[in-house]
């Protein structure tokens, strides 16, 4: 391995992480729902367990809520109780105040954000208050099936003890060079790196991971 520079590696090492866990998981279902509940959902996750913002979606849906068009002319306050069990539910709605503006008066609907080329949406996505690069990532692939890769912290755990050391920042490119162009790649390898964190690294059960153990 010698002479290999350190990016050759983490691709290596990542190539062996997709691998292992496409094997061991195989297709699985993740994350369904239409664009904007997508859209919700991946500000409501911030900081907080799927089963709360599975409630949290549930009561908007009964308040005609989930969607940016019934966000942006909610009342904040109804969102606020609507989310109250996420946590952070002020924030939380004022960031979805945000969204719904960025998605109805900056892009003109969220049919015509399906429209923009990724590069440009994601820039857009950054941009809007209380989005960072995760939950922009999750809105892309998940929301828009776009080849995005979405790098949380289950990722970042993983490659650190596979032996990868290169910035949080740097992860994402890693990920894209070695998948396959395509949305589905994208989204079944974090959905895959999720599952085996909680069934591991959740536990703490370093003595039998797969991903550690196996390594080189």
């Amino acid at each position: 391995m010698s002479g290999s520079s350190s990016s050759e590696v983490s691709r290596r090492t990542i190539c062996r992480i997709v691998r292992a866990l496409k094997q061991r998981y195989g297709k699985i279902r993740w994350w369904p729902g239409d664009t904007d509940e997508v859209m919700v959902g991946a500000i409501l996750t911030q900081q907080t367990r799927w089963e709360n913002v599975e409630r949290a979606l549930l009561d908007l849906r009964s308040r005609g809520l989930c969607t940016m068009a019934g966000i942006h002319a909610a009342d904040t306050a109804d969102i606020e109780s609507a989310i109250r069990c996420t946590g952070f539910f002020r924030v939380k709605a004022a960031r979805l105040k945000s969204l719904a503006q960025f998605a109805l008066e900056s892009c003109g609907g969220v049919q015509v954000m399906a429209e923009i080329p990724t590069t440009e949406l994601r820039e857009g996505l950054l941009a809007v208050h209380g989005i960072g690069e995760e939950t922009a990532d999750s809105i892309l692939c998940y929301g828009f099936s776009r080849p995005v890769f979405v790098v949380d912290a289950y990722t970042e755990r993983m490659v650190r003890c596979a032996g990868i050391t290169e910035p949080r920042n740097q992860l994402k490119a890693s990920f894209e060079s070695v998948l396959p162009k395509d949305n589905e790649a994208c989204r079944q390898t974090h959905a895959h790196i999720v599952e085996y964190a909680k069934e591991y690294c959740g536990k703490k059960r370093c003595d039998a991971c797969i991903l550690v153990n196996s390594n080189g």
